[in-house]
This record gives C-alpha cells, structure tokens and sequence, in this order.
C-alpha cells in the first residue's frame, strides 16, 4: 500500500480512536453516576457500551498501526480532539445520561461515517472496519434510546 493510502487511513481512523476513547471515559462517568428507576438496567448497559467503545477504538488503532503508523490516544490528545459533548458533573437521572452518551455516540457516528465515504475510493480493508464499528455503534444508540421512548410522549 502507497503511503498517500496509508496516510489517508490515519487521517479517518484517528478521529474515530480519538472519540471511542473519549466515549470510553465518558461512558464510566455516566455509568458511576447514573440515577433513576431504569438505574441497574442503564447502568449495566452503559457499561457494554464502554465496552464495545474500547474495541472499536482498538480495531481502528490496531488498522493503523499495522499499516505502520503510529496511533496518539493518550489522554491529552483525546482531551484536546475529541468531538465529543461534555458529560454533565455530578449524579443525574438516567434520561439526562442517557441523552448525554447517545450525543457522544451521534458525534462519534459522524467521524465513523465520514470515515466510510472517505475511504470508498482508497482502502477498502479499513472502510470495512469503519463499517462494523459503525453497526455496532448504531445497535448501542438503540439500547440507549429504547430507554427515552417512554418520555418522548
């Protein structure tokens, strides 16, 4: 592979390894301070996001680097790049939660998809592993938001 290809790669995965691990701590901070009466089912659910948010963040991360560049996903530089909204301070019910992690995931969804249309003409390997981060992204954002439905009256 050329490293104009290869330096493509970088350029789309890089933001999806940035924004999976920003989900990753963000994830825990709603997972440790969630309330309500949908408490352990949400709680229990934000962790399998985390979860899975970890192994997209590696998938992307381990595509590059097997391409031979390096990866930066320390804190600082997922601090200073990620996309992602803030996660509210403090213990706050499960919608609040809930809504905050699925505009984390939406955020990251779109790096994911630009990521999908980027790659269409130059690597389709790494298109394919935008392309499961993507379904598994999306089938997170349902489990979330199936808990909003009742109060969207």
């Amino acid at each position: 592979m050329d490293m104009e290809t290869v330096n493509k790669v970088l350029q789309y995965l890089s933001p999806i390894v940035v924004n999976c691990q920003a989900l990753v701590i963000d994830g825990k901070q709603a997972h440790w301070h969630v309330r309500g009466v949908n408490f352990i089912a949400v709680h229990k659910l934000l962790d399998k996001v985390v979860q899975h948010a970890q192994a997209y963040a590696d998938a992307a991360a381990e595509r590059v680097v097997a391409l031979g560049l390096p990866v930066d996903a320390r804190l600082a530089t997922v601090a200073a790049k990620s996309t992602l909204p803030e996660i509210p301070d403090g213990f706050h019910n499960y919608d609040v939660m809930i809504s905050q992690v699925v505009g984390q995931i939406d955020a990251t969804l779109k790096v994911v998809r630009d990521a999908i249309g980027g790659l269409d003409d130059s690597d389709l390997s790494s298109q394919d592993v935008c392309i499961e981060i993507e379904r598994g992204m999306v089938e997170d954002r349902w489990f979330l938001a199936a808990h909003l439905a009742g109060n969207q009256g």
